[in-house]
């Protein structure tokens, strides 16, 4: 999986990506987040109850279209996820 997440990062190096939401879903954002945070782009970590689409038809296209037009607006906060020395201590 690792492998996978190095070369999604590469790929998004490669398309001059700056800045990346996720949603914060139970443990799987951790090891996107951190590798991502590793390569220096801007991450917003979102709560998924707070970016909550208007309910009807749902898909992943339509998820992530609605993401990045909340991201766009900067009408997303990002949650807190403490810095790289503190999740350290924590281990």
């Amino acid at each position: 999986m690792t492998d996978d997440i190095l070369g999604l990062r590469q790929y998004l190096i490669d398309q001059q990506v700056t800045g990346v939401l996720m949603e914060s879903t139970s443990d799987y954002w951790k090891p996107f987040y951190y590798l991502l945070e590793d390569a220096g782009f801007e991450l917003i970590l979102a709560n998924a109850r707070h970016v909550k689409n208007i309910p009807g038809r749902k898909s992943d296209v339509n998820d992530a279209t609605w993401l990045s037009d909340l991201c766009a607006h900067r009408l997303v906060r990002s949650s807190f996820v403490p810095p790289a020395p503190i999740r350290a201590l924590r281990i």
